[in-house]
């Protein structure tokens, strides 16, 4: 019972701040397309985004250590609500800005939450390390629901009641709000040990080099997530001139990447055991 409570605590913390991300997916281009910015102007904001997660997310397991996960997870509810906001205007450079944040937002997201779980299972709680599986099994089943709902969520403000792309950045604020307030009342505070950051970088880099399976690893993900990006960027400018509901269609997305952990949970599973080889 006192896994559940501490289980349920965590996911009212982190659940809210994953939906507000997801809602934050259909719209964003058409939202840059509606402030009429061309192809072109769309894509530097876009890099802008991307560049920035990759820079914060060097950096954000240091930092995340040394601010404490807690205040990580809090601020990433504040400058994700500030990312939202600077969607309200039409100035480039504060739509630029706006995606910075988001870059930062989206490395710690993926870095200070479940740094804090695992650090209060083991450290504060001691419960058995096995059930921090069981902990974030359950988070991604329910992220992927959150996800293919955000998509319909999208849809019903953006188009069903007429507010526009804009709306779902808006409603995605309470939310994150929720999640930073949640946090503030009712986690404790912990620290990772301090590292030197360029020890850990070059740690990283040491092996990357040395390990011929590793670099093959991180290779072949950089061209999966390349094409995942590209595709990011595309399918709304190739969908929207034929009327597709754009939030329908990223909850079709998402069931179809929930589909593809299924299969391949079953395909691993006692039952059929297919390894990779």
């Amino acid at each position: 019972p006192a896994f559940r409570r501490f289980q349920h605590g965590y996911y009212l913390g982190y659940l809210p701040a994953l939906a507000a991300d997801w809602l934050q997916g259909p719209y964003l281009y058409k939202l840059y397309q509606h402030y009429h910015f061309l192809e072109g102007q769309i894509a530097i904001l876009y890099v802008c985004g991307f560049a920035s997660s990759i820079v914060f997310g060097l950096v954000s397991s240091s930092l995340v250590d040394r601010l404490g996960r807690k205040k990580s997870c809090v601020l990433f509810s504040l400058t994700y609500s500030i990312c939202c906001l600077a969607k309200l205007s039409r100035d480039y450079l504060v739509l630029a800005v706006g995606r910075v944040l988001g870059g930062l937002s989206t490395a710690l997201l993926f870095s200070a939450f479940e740094a804090w779980y695992v650090h209060e299972h083991v450290q504060r709680y001691d419960f058995p390390t096995e059930w921090i599986a069981v902990t974030f099994s359950q988070t991604a089943f329910w992220n992927n629901v959150i996800a293919v709902g955000a998509g319909g969520a999208a849809d019903f403000f953006a188009e069903w009641l007429g507010l526009g792309p804009v709306a779902p950045f808006m409603v995605s604020i309470p939310l994150l709000v929720l999640s930073g307030v949640f946090a503030v009342k009712n986690w404790d505070e912990n620290y990772g040990k301090k590292r030197a950051f360029s020890k850990t970088c070059g740690d990283g880099l040491k092996c990357l080099l040395s390990n011929r399976r590793v670099l093959l690893l991180g290779t072949i993900q950089a061209l999966f997530e390349s094409v995942i990006y590209i595709f990011i960027f595309l399918w709304t400018p190739v969908l929207d001139p034929h009327g597709a509901p754009l939030g329908i269609v990223f909850s079709s997305f998402m069931a179809a990447s929930m589909l593809g952990s299924s299969l391949y949970r079953l395909a691993i599973s006692k039952r059929y055991h297919l390894q990779p080889v």
